[in-house]
């Protein structure tokens, strides 16, 4: 199957091509078909700990229809799944719904039900404009204080990426991917030359007196840039660098003829402050994108019996990690 065929019909990174081969290289068991002339897909297949049960992930994908799920539920069977989680890349609407197809609310989506996208075809006065003042006076901030901010593909560039994100995720005590995960994904999917009808990673730093404060790795894929991974230093947190980051983010998307920039999530309408993601909801608010919400993540329950062990062990688990955190 030719990468460009198979993402001739697909509409996220998650679904492309590009992002299976990277999953495959860490271990794990790709499916990939095309189904009929307007479907493909991609699932991924995960063992569990300490069983010989897995499960299925299907992100992004098509609206479900009766025959993609007899296909999946086939897979499943074939495969040992407990379930297969789908998280159409579908937005919400009154006219939009899921299909009753023996699908069920997950237990414990993956992937955030919204996201906020920036439409990129504006002038950059209008983008200017349509931000929030303090969002406008933050990068205007960060021009005066020398913040710079560089496309850099360099492996030295992504050492600096993975210095930041141990850094981070310690200071912010958050779970993220280890180091080797980040390296497949960046060997995998790094661009030299610009693809669109490829899935590729692009490396933006921002430098402050000679030291990177900010380092987010961005995808392009088709018509749009999005914003998976993220990282920032605790220190100079005064001049601002991610706003200009952002900034610069944007202006990427708008020279490489792209049309949206995809923020990677964000919480719902009225977020609540005391939310731990409150203040990153926040700051990708300032640019002035929409909130968009899409249909949500379901169960295709393939083994009910195991299904609601790996519910309640789900809860068990969660309720551990949480009070971890807390100590």
């Amino acid at each position: 199957m030719l990468p460009s065929t198979y993402n001739s019909f697909v509409s996220h990174p998650l679904q492309s091509y590009e992002w299976g081969e990277f999953r495959a290289k860490t271990g794990v068991k790709v499916i990939r078909e095309i189904l009929s002339k307007k479907i493909a897909f991609q699932i991924t297949i995960h063992r569990v700990p300490f069983s010989n049960t897995t499960v299925g992930y299907f992100p992004k994908g098509n609206l479900p229809t009766k025959e993609l799920i007899n296909k999946l539920s086939q897979i499943g069977r074939e495969t040992n799944c407990s379930y297969i989680q789908l998280e159409p890349n579908v937005e919400s609407s009154k006219q939009t719904s899921i299909p009753k197809l023996g699908l069920r609310p997950s237990f414990h989506p993956l992937f955030t039900k919204y996201t906020f996208i920036l439409g990129l075809t504006k002038s950059e006065e209008e983008l200017l404009k349509n931000m929030h003042q303090k969002t406008r006076y933050n990068i205007r901030l960060a021009q005066r204080s020398g913040v710079e901010v560089k496309n850099d593909n360099s492996n030295e560039a992504f050492e600096e990426y993975l210095k930041l994100t141990s850094e981070t995720t310690k200071r912010q005590k958050f779970y993220a991917h280890g180091e080797d995960y980040h390296k497949k994904m960046w060997e995998t999917l790094k661009a030299s030359k610009l693809d669109p009808e490829r899935l590729q990673s692009h490396l933006l730093l921002a430098n402050y007196k000679k030291n990177t404060l900010v380092a987010w790795i961005l995808f392009t894929f088709k018509d749009t840039l999005y914003y998976p991974y993220g990282a920032s230093s605790s220190e100079h947190r005064e001049v601002m660098a991610s706003n200009l980051l952002m900034w610069e983010a944007i202006k990427f998307g708008q020279r490489l003829g792209l049309k949206n920039f995809d923020m990677w999530g964000s919480l719902g309408p009225n977020p609540n402050p005391k939310d731990p993601w409150f203040g990153f909801h926040r700051f990708k608010e300032g640019y002035g994108p929409r909130l968009v919400e899409f249909v949500g993540s379901y169960d295709l329950v393939i083994n009910p019996t195991n299904y609601q062990l790996l519910r309640v062990g789900d809860k068990a688990r969660w309720a551990y990690l949480r009070l971890r955190k807390i100590i």
